[in-house]
């Protein structure tokens, strides 16, 4: 196993960082349902999790139940248990049902939403008051002639009216998406035209950084590309009022105002009935490496598979608060407002989480009474860099977990969050994507939180290790890495990609590794003692230098944990040579190499010493193996929108192909750094 700086207890198992004291949580509530109707003697997590996987048609049935998901009709069928995962069957079969229904099943005086971020006053939103604002958008919408199927799109910040609009399209029957407005223009009409919406919600400007950018221009360059938009709609994001707005130059443009006055708040909330598998949202792939793919994920799975996520595992009740640090071009949005049926409040946050103060995350979490945040390891990262230690400086006493995605949590930040966040915190780290739009492993009440692992395999996701073999078919392995794969249906697996009529697309995502297996594309590890994971990066940047593959995060972890004062940031990718097919898409090569780029810090130069060091550290820790065998500066590292880095756009221009799509990069000019580079011209 990768030694991945994981400190290790007198029994050789990772260190435990946090255990439940709880003598009852609703995953435990549900087990106990689950012995009670079976007739079963299921004492631990690992017996309720093979039960779910081994029996998903019984256990998606019972957690239908446990969630008491509103209905209109009965289900026929669950799921055909004879179809297997790459059929895509159909689930809850004849069901009729509404996600904002169910959404919106509270209708009182409790805090639903509070709005907040950079140079906003706090403002709340009630169970009640949503409910009303859905009404009034929804009535709105059906004057604009918006109907069932229709596509309804935000080019928007984490605010309320996101929320508001999302779940009035949703009542109705049409279908959301949205990008952030950190998006470029070329970014969002590479999603949105594929998918000819008929009507966007928009801001004049935003703020991030002590800066107030305009959004205007961006907005008119996008509409001018949406020829099928019958109507945009402005909200006043930074501005104090409609009256403040100059939208003129922005054609078929109202102020959220007039839109609204078109509804009538006499109007009463209909909820459209409609199946299980009706489409809710189009969510995209990143988009790094060719046209972003749109992914439909039906109402009924996103709405049973969050509810399970945030009660279950979460062990949400109404006194808790989420507050999830995202965009709305991040799938965690639309995951962090899948927790409103638990009946706890969510936070919608816009703007940096460093300013005004760089302590604004942990002064909202005191001010609000927030239960649990939602982060990445990115902006753990960054608050460790700045030496942020809020278990001194802040209360936190209502802060039970702390949740983290985006990429691999390394083993120190675990530490961190320990010694210099709260102690007696669950750290969950969480793992899935917008592909699924939802988590495959994470948090959970009921076992121990290892350092440098995942906790667990999330309830009804069949999920295993997979090592190939000789016949192509895999295998499970544990205790080294392998292909994360899932093995059985679940009902939020996407319905079908946009524009792909035969399914050739889908199939070659996630069907094409291993037969008639989800293959996610995502590099782990999964320990045969704990049964946690370790992530080890995309399998689609796995490093394979001399046949042995391994993950990119575990050479970050190194850099990281280790040579933080020295070194910013770091990006490796592999620089393969000689292909054997002249097709860019499908070149085969006969030998790679291993190129570790970093990004020093301030006035450190990456001498031979330094370099010495590196390869010390990595050749120790992990294996002789793993050493790169370029390592060298470069100016900046490319990331997308999302903040992930783009190990697979650097190896592609290394191997001499260019990368045409650059609008879903927070900044497409690095690429241009990794072109032609003298010194890696003689492999």
């Amino acid at each position: 196993m990768p030694s991945n700086d994981i400190a290790c207890s007198e029994d050789g198992l990772p260190k435990i960082m946090w255990r439940s004291t709880k003598q009852e949580t609703q995953m435990q509530n549900f087990m106990q349902t689950i012995n009670k109707k079976f007739g079963l003697n299921l004492e631990s997590y690992r017996d309720l999790w093979k039960w779910s996987t081994e029996n998903y048609s019984n256990f998606w049935e019972e957690t239908w139940n446990y969630m008491k998901i509103i209905h209109s009709h009965p289900y026929s069928k669950v799921v055909d248990e004879n179809a297997g995962i790459c059929d895509i069957p159909e689930w809850f079969q004849d069901a009729k049902l509404n996600y904002a229904e169910n959404m919106l099943r509270y209708n009182d005086d409790k805090t639903a939403i509070y709005a907040t971020g950079e140079g906003q006053k706090l403002k709340t939103l009630t169970f009640k008051e949503l409910r009303c604002r859905v009404a009034l958008y929804a009535s709105a919408l059906k004057k604009h002639g918006i109907k069932c199927g229709d596509r309804v799109v935000g080019y928007i910040p984490n605010c309320k009216e996101a929320v508001e609009a999302m779940l009035a399209v949703a009542s109705i029957g049409a279908i959301w998406s949205s990008t952030s407005p950190d998006f470029g223009v070329t970014g969002v009409l590479e999603r949105f035209q594929q998918i000819q919406p008929k009507l966007i919600f928009s801001v004049e400007a935003v703020r991030y950084n002590n800066k107030v950018h305009s959004h205007i221009n961006k907005l008119e360059k996008v509409v001018q590309g949406l020829p099928e938009l019958q109507t945009v709609v402005v909200i006043p994001f930074v501005a104090q009022t409609d009256t403040d707005l100059d939208i003129q130059t922005v054609p078929k443009s109202m102020t959220l105002a007039k839109f609204l006055s078109c509804g009538s708040p006499e109007d009463p909330l209909k909820f459209e009935q409609l199946p299980f598998n009706h489409p809710l949202f189009v969510m995209y792939s990143s988009g790094t490496t060719g046209p972003p793919k749109c992914m439909v994920h039906s109402a009924g799975g996103t709405l049973l598979q969050h509810m399970k996520e945030h009660i279950l595992h979460g062990n949400m009740t109404r006194k808790d608060c989420l507050l999830y640090y995202t965009t709305t071009g991040w799938m965690m949005w639309n995951w962090m407002v899948g927790a409103l049926p638990s009946g706890g409040s969510i936070v919608v946050y816009d703007g940096s989480p460093f300013h005004p103060k760089t302590t604004v995350i942990f002064d909202t979490i005191d001010e609000i009474g927030v239960t649990i945040l939602g982060t990445s390891a990115k902006c753990l990262g960054v608050m460790e860099e700045k030496g942020l230690k809020p278990s001194e400086s802040h209360d936190l006493a209502s802060l039970h977990t702390i949740l983290s995605t985006g990429s691999p949590l390394a083993p120190h930040q675990y530490d961190y969050v320990s010694e210099h966040v709260k102690k007696d915190l669950l750290l969950g780290s969480i793992t899935g994507g917008t592909d699924i739009i939802s988590c495959f492993m994470g948090q959970n009440p009921m076992i121990p939180v290892y350092r440098g692992e995942l906790q667990s395999a999330n309830l009804g996701m069949a999920v295993a290790c997979y090592g190939e073999t000789e016949d192509g078919l895999g295998e499970q392995v544990f205790d080294q890495a392998g292909e994360l794969v899932c093995l059985e249906p679940f009902p939020c697996m996407p319905t079908h990609f946009w524009n792909d009529p035969d399914g050739k697309l889908y199939k070659k995502a996630y069907f094409s590794k291993f037969p008639g297996i989800w293959s996610h594309g995502d590099f782990c590890l999964e320990n045969s003692r704990t049964h946690g994971f370790v992530m080890l990066g995309r399998s689609d940047a796995t490093l394979n230098p001399n046949g042995v593959r391994f993950g990119t995060s575990e050479l970050y972890t190194i850099i990281d944990s280790q040579f933080q004062n020295e070194i910013a940031d770091s990006v490796a990718a592999a620089q393969r040579h000689n292909p054997r097919k002249s097709c860019e898409e499908n070149r085969i090569y006969d030998q790679e190499r291993v190129v570790l780029f970093l990004k020093m810090a301030p006035d450190v130069v990456l001498d031979e010493t330094l370099k010495s060091r590196i390869c010390l550290s990595i050749r120790t820790q992990l294996s002789p193996r793993h050493v790169p065998a370029v390592i060298m500066a470069t100016e900046d590292i490319p990331y997308t929108i999302s903040g992930k880095k783009v190990e697979v756009a650097i190896t592609r221009i290394l191997s001499g192909i260019d990368i045409k799509e650059r609008g879903a990069f927070r900044n497409p000019q690095a690429l241009d750094l990794y072109k032609n580079i003298p010194s890696l011209s003689d492999f």
